[in-house]
């Protein structure tokens, strides 16, 4: 009696693997939404019109919640890629999407970024956004 090809046997693991190792990205950009809530978020909607600025007082009103978990987010992503690519540089493959990681961290990064220092430079900021 034969047996049937390990392919239907590995799929399981290598669809498993595949979600690990998108993790990253994934999580850096649940961490820029829940920074960019507070501050970006609001000003983007109403700049091109969607909302008022009934809707950044309110999200204003959960900064203190928002931009922390945003940082502890990204800082959390950045985590999982690191473990993900120590684990492959072990194993000896190659990370699946690696590009499309490392772009979505960094746009997340960008975007916690800018929240923490429009919550920390207001002043700073404001003159800067006059500017534009």
């Amino acid at each position: 009696m034969q047996r049937q090809s390990n392919a239907a046997e590995l799929s399981p693991r290598a669809a498993s693997t595949g979600a690990r190792e998108r993790l990253p990205g994934a999580a850096g950009v649940v961490a820029a939404a829940l920074a960019a809530s507070c501050c970006l978020l609001p000003l983007a909607l109403i700049a091109t019109g969607l909302a008022g600025a009934g809707l950044m007082m309110t999200m204003m009103s959960y900064e203190w919640l928002t931009l922390p978990l945003g940082v502890v987010g990204l800082a959390g992503a950045y985590a999982f890629y690191v473990r993900e690519q120590r684990r492959c540089h072990t194993a000896g493959c190659r990370l699946v999407g690696e590009r499309a990681t490392r772009i979505m961290l960094g746009v997340a990064t960008a975007v916690v970024a800018v929240a923490v220092l429009l919550r920390l430079f207001p002043s700073w900021t404001a003159d800067i956004l006059q500017r534009l």
